[in-house]
């Protein structure tokens, strides 16, 4: 099991930890949602919770709860821009579909 960061990710992760002053990671999740079902949820974690699976690389930790988990497991979080946008992407193994607008998924 395991979650996996880029270099680009870790970087942007890092960057917004030190403008909020405080922070040890990033939660990943998913939440039920859109028409596909399931959706990613990403916030800042100030105090882990004992039952987390936590995932470290390039010096971030990512905190995962275990029924997340069972949908991402296998994911690669990338950052980067796209035009004039920039945000998160998902790299999932286990999709099977997304909507067209690309903010939710299934499995």
């Amino acid at each position: 099991m395991a979650i996996t960061l880029t270099q680009n990710a870790a970087d942007h992760i890092s960057r917004y930890l030190e403008k909020r002053g405080k922070g040890v990671g990033l939660r990943l999740g998913v939440r039920t949602t859109g028409c596909s079902g399931m959706a990613y949820k990403l916030e800042f974690v100030d105090e882990p919770e004992g039952h987390d699976h936590v995932f470290e690389q390039h010096g971030i930790k990512v905190f995962v709860d275990p029924k997340s988990l069972v949908y991402i497991d296998g994911t690669e979080l990338d950052y980067g821009r796209e035009g004039l946008n920039s945000g998160f992407k998902f790299t999932n193994p286990n999709e099977k579909a997304s909507c067209g607008c690309g903010e939710s998924f299934t499995v």
